[in-house]
């Protein structure tokens, strides 16, 4: 258990990726088993790990705080209404900014963004398509983390950015019928398109995102106050 603890203190098991399996443990450092397993789930209640079903032990990193008010993941807002939450990730890979996203993220054409596609679902329906680019130098480490396990905010703040402020922009549309497909829609049922575009504390933009909701299965809310007329 100290021997993980402090590979995961060092950095050898960095926040978001898995660490070896039970079995490369067992042979790696002749002990039992159930030495290794019990090691595993006195970290996994400590919090410093986080067993996936399926698919391995994760290294879960520093909790981050966020205003949830401005700043708040689809995973934790379904969380905080108690309905289960599911990301599965499309597409991850590295392409070029080029002359649109270059002038949104005010980077160089030829600079490297992350460009992922995702699906959001609750209890196995498909809610909402998620379209984010991120420039590469801001997250050069987002290849190692899955973040079908943890979030995109939970990866910023790993790599070290802090979320400041971000704005939205909200238009109805339609979605071509392969993308319709990814969250169980006829092509010709309009969707609610979310692009928010995010500002960190030192003042540059990380990230760009356009996010299609299914209309027929959500619902949004504004508060606001009376506010005297000048």
């Amino acid at each position: 258990r100290e021997v993980i603890r402090s590979k995961i203190e060092e950095g050898e098991y960095p926040p978001g990726t898995a660490i070896p399996s039970e079995n490369q443990f067992v042979e790696l450092y002749g002990l039992h088993r159930l030495s290794v397993r019990s090691a595993l789930a006195a970290l996994i209640n400590e919090g410093l790990l986080k067993s996936i079903q399926g698919k391995g032990v994760y290294v879960c990193g520093p909790k981050i705080q966020r205003d949830m008010e401005t700043l708040g993941g689809f995973r934790h807002t379904m969380q905080e209404r108690g309905k289960d939450a599911e990301t599965r990730v499309r597409i991850k890979a590295v392409r070029k900014a080029g002359p649109y996203y270059s002038k949104l993220l005010r980077l160089n054409e030829d600079d490297r963004l992350w460009f992922v596609r995702r699906v959001n679902s609750s209890r196995g329906e498909p809610i909402a398509l998620e379209d984010i680019y991120i420039p590469y130098d801001k997250m050069p480490g987002l290849g190692e983390i899955d973040i079908g396990v943890f979030s995109l905010y939970d990866a910023m703040g790993w790599n070290g950015i802090r979320l400041k402020e971000g704005q939205q922009i909200l238009r109805i549309t339609k979605l071509e019928p392969s993308l319709a497909k990814l969250i169980d829609i006829p092509p010709e049922q309009s969707v609610m398109e979310f692009s928010y575009l995010t500002k960190e504390e030192a003042g540059d933009l990380v990230e760009f995102s356009r996010c299609y909701i299914r209309g027929d299965r959500t619902e949004f809310y504004v508060h606001y106050t009376n506010k005297e007329l000048v």
